[in-house]
């Protein structure tokens, strides 16, 4: 009889669920909103869809949260000591789950994406983006977005900043302000930052991280303003992994280099490119498996398991305006 693992990976665009047998078989799924509880409208908030997600995909599947052999959750904002406790006392009570779940940082799922015994070092770029270290001897270092806006939010906001710089004439000429005008239906710089910014307008984050899929596009048309907030967000990533690396002795000797997330699907090379040369001994994977796989592999882990992934598999060319 197959054993039921359940797998959720709650970034800040969406939160996915999955219920699967040891095998790999996928048998329900769900899907809600941001599962950040630092980023949501408050870690109720969070909490809430992240349940949802769970519940949905548990009654997709037919089956009780008693019936699982194994649940792990891979989820943006989960940073600190109390992040945890929180995560796993809620979600236990709330999905009425027969053990305390494994809850662990969505950097770390990815890592598991990637790497079959979590030796490496991952970043994870979507809506925001996290790093982590593990070495052979199990230390594990991690960081989420605290210290520098990061991913599809940061490409996106500081391509709509360069635009309200070059109205104000503060700033260069860029070919994003074409990009801006028709992504949102604006006839000029001016009634874009109104569209944007208006009391009816949707949260101002989201709208931002729409809008990176266009910056990286014109960063590798040559457009001079974006290749610099390119190369300035793929820096930082580099940077913090290079600390990861470092965290966990890891630097000095080639090691695996997970890189997955939306924004990193996107065909143009430029930022990964300046995102590896900061961290010359990471040997790049990408996994070609949907977030979601690393909960599920960490969940088959805990019973020795071993599915077969092939229906998470996920298209390499993914838009960045729709990453976790």
């Amino acid at each position: 009889m197959s054993r039921l693992l359940l797998g959720v990976d709650g970034g800040n665009t969406k939160t996915v669920a999955v219920v699967v047998s040891d095998e790999g078989a996928i048998l329900g799924s769900g899907r809600q909103g941001c599962g950040d509880i630092h980023n949501a409208m408050g870690p109720e908030t969070a909490v809430q869809q992240i349940v949802g997600a769970a519940a949905s995909a548990l009654a997709a599947a037919g089956v009780d949260a008693s019936d699982l052999a194994a649940a792990v959750f891979s989820l943006a904002g989960a940073d600190w000591p109390e992040d945890f406790a929180y995560l796993r006392a809620e979600l236990q009570r709330r999905l009425a789950l027969p053990d305390e779940p494994e809850v662990v940082n969505d950097a770390v799922g990815g890592l598991r994406s990637g790497s079959d015994d979590m030796v490496g070092v991952a970043v994870v770029i979507g809506t925001y983006a996290a790093v982590a270290g593990r070495n052979e001897n199990g230390d594990l270092f991690h960081l989420g977005f605290w210290p520098d806006s990061t991913g599809a939010h940061a490409l996106g906001s500081q391509g709509l900043a360069s635009i309200w710089r070059h109205m104000l004439g503060l700033g260069p000429e860029t070919s994003l302000v074409a990009r801006a005008l028709e992504r949102f239906g604006a006839a000029d710089a001016e009634q874009l930052l109104h569209v944007l910014t208006r009391i009816d307008a949707p949260e101002e984050g989201s709208q931002a991280a729409r809008f990176a899929d266009a910056v990286l596009d014109e960063a590798e048309a040559g457009d001079r303003v974006a290749r610099t907030i390119v190369q300035t967000v793929a820096g930082r990533m580099g940077d913090y992994a290079r600390v990861c690396a470092n965290r966990t002795g890891q630097l000095g000797t080639p090691f695996p280099l997970v890189l997955c997330g939306s924004v990193l699907r996107h065909p143009s090379p430029l930022l990964r490119s300046v995102l590896l040369s900061r961290i010359p001994d990471g040997q790049p994977v990408y996994p070609d498996v949907e977030p979601v796989a690393g909960a599920v592999l960490l969940a088959a882990d805990r019973i020795g398991a071993r599915p077969d992934l092939t229906h998470l598999h996920t298209p390499l060319a993914a838009s960045p305006e729709t990453g976790g």
